[in-house]
């Protein structure tokens, strides 16, 4: 029996030699010299090992599939693979990604397992859960890396405004990380997607009026009048097909006086007329044979003849078709144009498209592809009908099953349109409204909610649209609207749901965190938390979730002290009779309450957990976010070359995944180093973001990274400010609470004490109620500066012994720093040196340059000079990405796991680790702890 990649032909290589004199004069590319050089570029850019993404966008005729043609047959030495978007095959789940993918299947055992498992669930080809949409795009980008290892691989895809969204996504991801893998990855749209959006474009224009006038003319079999020519070339807008379709389409007397030029309808709707009139002039068999045709979008001729022979037409019926210029039937279906499909199946009867629907589901095997079957059945399908209803609820399953929440949306929108009875109608248009949002269409979804809402309503119903609502929102906007919407949700679910209410509640607090100082009036923490101290109880055993929907109620409501007791059981509970799952959805929330109770321990054990369960289920979509809170943890113990590492992956899953958390974690290194521009660079791409979203957390993470920045600099009026917004909206995720001690020392050395010591009573009723080690250093290290002679120089050792105690480096150092300064101050020289001496050198092995700058002055006051740690200046010729890729490689990890964690396939990395050993000087992995500063460090989650 044949396997799987048996069926399928290889990857065709180009035979067309390279550098054709005629490269831009064939047929369809008259003036199209730029553009032909263009592509002429890509393919040496590919063949000399590099890899190049392009979309070429224009309106219908313009010329784009000409040029794909001469791309395709201008490859010298490439594979090349083929696929296009076909307008009635946006319903099904990765179509085209199949359509191009299907000659490659042989390579799929070159693919690193979990990736490859995701390719094959996401095609079909074996069952499981639905996989990560990034993780079926990690491994196309690993599909296609190898089959370019055998020769450079050319892939094209035409009409891209027709992809099915899952194919879209997937096909834009993996040519946005494409790096060295001798992988060309064109497409052709009508129009800009938003999958296709941030790729490089050449925007294809009309044709200069003299290139038009010599197509026209060339095509023309008569006399034209020299004022009617201009005209035409005039409204044509140098578009090649609308000049050829009229010398085609318009008699020779119409042309000579100027009769049946384009209208008012425009110049696509004058090349829909053109071809739609030649298709009527077709006999009725042909037209029927084109409008099956049109119907079917796999351009499979056996099918689409079974078809036709159920409605009585035979193969001769093809010829007055070819004869035309219109179709080519042979071993598959060809338009010669998109617009030909659309006019054969636009000029057809509504019943005559229904019957040619069901031909072609008589056709379709129910077994190989039942999804495609009942797609035909709902299109032929006159009115309501339940078992075609129910059957696009099956396949709905089974899109969402492969990945394709896309395609399981349409199939459930149809199912609901075709069903009759009221209540199940709005269940479905219900479901479909949700699936719609998972797809990150929320236009739809509003669209399909207001269906449902239409329908019969039940408790239940009104509550599950009310919580759809809810949900719908805070995707739209992170903060503002969502947390009342949410709590308003879980009101209504608390008689019908114990469970699902109390989780919207801890939703509703969760929304609150982000949305900060920017909340929706009702939607601040203080009100989101009283209302949610009134959930009802759980309905069994009290777990980790409703310890932390108990404990962050008290805590917002009721005060610090009301909440930490409560918090704490949550955090030592967490992961205990969870699912992973359920685990994915809370840690992000367990690490914030970690880091706001002051346990430097959970939050090490949870940031951890929370990377390494990402990367072990491939939740792609949690990565930037697990990363980020990992890196932070890292980045307070000092280890700032493995938070920045973090960081960087962490921007290549939201550069990858399209995501839009804010750079808190980048914000915070920047701050720390002293990097006013990189600060500032950053503040200025998060600011207006955040407030659109209304993410206030955004905001008080910039005044927490200027405050650092200013303070480390030694500028404490500029800190003074930024220390005030990063303490405005306490309890957010972008406010840790140590963030009122950067208040109290900002104050402090602007001689605004009352500021200082209202501040430090604030400090003090969460650090005497945490009553952690990393909490009471805080608190010393405040009231130390808030006091004179002996108090003061107890307090300081105090901070020091307690911080000590913790993980917590860069706080202890800045704790040595302070008692440094004062003890100078104090006139205490010799102790003053033995505090700054400690504090520089823990600083500056740290990479904190402004504060250990500070220090190495302070110290220079006391009469020492310190030596300042110096870097291999040849470390700094690696680019961004390299140190990244240098650093991994330096912690053990494999080529094909570097690749997973920045979004890139193996290949690319080997090409930049040769480049690495190039600059450094070295030719192995091992000797990369000898050039490259800092030690090995540990990221954790692994």
């Amino acid at each position: 029996m044949a396997s799987e990649d048996d069926r399928y032909m290889p990857v065709r290589e180009s035979s067309v030699a390279w550098g054709s004199p005629t490269a831009g004069r064939a047929a369809g590319l008259t003036g199209r010299d730029a553009e032909c050089r263009q592509l002429d570029q890509l393919v040496m850019a590919i063949r000399n090992g590099q890899s190049r993404a392009l979309v070429l966008r224009g309106e219908p005729g313009i010329g784009k599939t000409a040029l794909l043609d001469y791309l395709a047959g201008h490859a010298a030495s490439c594979q090349v693979a083929r696929a296009a978007g076909v307008e009635s095959e946006l319903e099904l789940a990765f179509a085209s990604l199949h359509q191009l993918c299907a000659p490659m299947l042989r390579h799929l055992d070159s693919v690193p397992a979990p990736q490859r498992e995701a390719l094959e669930i996401a095609l079909g080809l074996s069952v499981g859960s639905a996989p990560d949409r990034f993780r079926v795009g990690l491994a196309v980008l690993s599909l296609l890396s190898d089959v370019a290892q055998h020769k450079p691989l050319l892939c094209i895809v035409d009409d891209g405004q027709w992809l099915d969204q899952a194919s879209a996504q997937v096909l834009a991801f993996a040519a946005r990380r494409l790096g060295a893998e001798s992988v060309g990855l064109v497409f052709a749209a009508g129009a800009p997607t938003r999958e296709l959006a941030h790729l490089p474009t050449v925007v294809i224009e009309g044709l200069p009026d003299s290139d038009a006038r010599l197509l026209l003319e060339a095509a023309l079999t008569g006399p034209i009048d020299a004022r009617v020519r201009d005209q035409v070339i005039a409204e044509a807008h140098g578009n090649p097909l609308a000049l050829l379709e009229l010398s085609r389409g318009t008699t020779a007397g119409q042309l000579a006086g100027g009769f049946g030029l384009p209208g008012s309808s425009g110049l696509a709707g004058a090349m829909a007329e053109s071809f739609g009139r030649r298709v009527d002039a077709l006999p009725r068999p042909t037209r029927t044979l084109l409008l099956v045709a049109a119907a079917d979008p796999t351009g499979d001729a056996a099918l689409v003849w079974r078809a036709a022979s159920r409605l009585g037409i035979g193969p001769e019926e093809a010829t007055p078709a070819a004869e035309a210029g219109l179709a080519d039937f042979g071993a598959r279906v060809r338009f010669r144009h998109p617009l030909v499909r659309s006019a054969s199946y636009r000029s057809a009867s509504a019943q005559e498209i229904r019957q040619a629907h069901r031909a072609l589901a008589e056709v379709t095997d129910a077994r190989l592809d039942p999804d495609r079957r009942a797609w035909h059945l709902a299109q032929a399908a006159a009115g309501p009908d339940a078992e075609v209803a129910d059957e696009l609820e099956q396949s709905a399953d089974r899109a969402r099953a492969r990945g394709g929440v896309a395609a399981a949306a349409a199939f459930l929108e149809r199912s609901a349109v075709l069903t009759l009875a009221p209540d199940q109608r709005a269940a479905r248009a219900l479901a479909a409204a949700g699936t719609k949002l998972q797809a990150g269409d929320l236009g739809a979804a509003r669209e399909l909610l207001a269906m449902a809402e239409a329908g019969p309503a039940s408790e239940v119903s009104e509550a599950h649209a009310e919580l759809l609502r809810a949900r719908i929102e805070f995707a739209a906007s992170r903060g503002s609207a969502a947390p009342t919407l949410l709590l308003a949700a879980a009101k209504r679910l608390e008689p019908l749901d114990t469970e699902l209410a109390r989780s919207l509640y801890l939703d509703a607090l969760s929304a609150g965190i982000f949305a900060g100082q920017l909340a929706s009036p009702g939607g601040g923490l203080w009100e989101v938390a009283r209302a949610a101290l009134t959930a009802p109880p759980p309905s069994g055993p009290v777990r980790a979730p409703d310890l932390l929907l108990e404990g962050l109620a008290a805590y917002y409501a009721d005060g610090y002290g009301a909440g930490v007791p409560v918090l704490r059981k949550a955090l030592t509970a967490f992961g205990t009779d969870m699912s992973v799952e359920e685990e994915l959805r809370w840690l992000w929330l367990a690490c914030v309450t970690a880091v706001h109770v002051w346990d430097d321990d959970a939050w090490e054990r949870l940031s951890a957990r929370y990377l390494s369960l990402v990367r072990q289920t491939g939740a792609l979509g949690e990565h930037a976010l697990a990363l980020s809170m990992r890196a932070h943890r890292l980045l307070l113990g000092g280890q700032l070359a493995a938070s920045e590492s973090l960081v960087a992956q962490a921007q290549a899953a939201t550069e990858a995944t399209g995501g839009t958390l804010a750079p808190y974690s980048a914000l915070a290194i920047a701050g720390l180093r002293g990097d006013e521009r990189t600060v500032a660079t950053l503040v200025d791409a998060v600011a207006p973001e955040v407030t659109e979203r209304g993410e206030g957390a955004g905001m008080t993470a910039i005044g927490m990274a200027n405050a650092l920045l200013f303070l480390g600099l030694g500028r404490y009026q500029e800190a003074m400010p930024a220390a005030q917004l990063a303490t405005a909206s306490p309890g957010t995720i972008g406010t840790p609470p140590w963030a009122i001690a950067e208040l109290i020392e900002a104050a402090v050395r602007t001689g605004k004490t009352d500021i200082a010591a209202d501040a430090y009573e604030r400090l003090a009723e969460m650090t005497d109620a945490s009553g952690s080690d990393w909490a009471l250093g805080h608190q010393a290290r405040a009231r130390a500066q808030l006091s004179e002679g002996a108090e003061a120089d107890d307090h300081y050792r105090e901070a020091i012994d307690r911080l000590d105690r913790t993980g917590m480096r860069i706080c202890l150092a800045r704790a040595h720093l302070l008692y440094g300064e004062w003890l100078r101050r104090d006139r205490r020289r010799t102790d003053a040196r033995e505090q700054l001496r400690t504090a520089f050198a823990m600083l500056d092995s740290m990479g904190v340059a402004a504060f250990a700058e500070r220090a190495r002055r302070e110290l220079a006051a006391t009469g020492e000079t310190a030596r300042q740690h110096s870097i291999a200046p040849r470390n700094e010729q690696l680019t961004a990405q390299e140190t990244e890729i240098a650093r991994l490689a330096r912690a053990g990890l494999s080529n094909p796991e570097i690749g997973a964690r920045l979004y890139i396939s193996a290949h690319t990395v080997q090409y930049h680790l040769r480049k690495i050993f190039a600059k450094l000087g070295i030719t192995a992995r091992t000797q990369l702890d000898l050039v490259l500063p800092g030690g090995r460090g540990s990221e954790g989650g692994d």
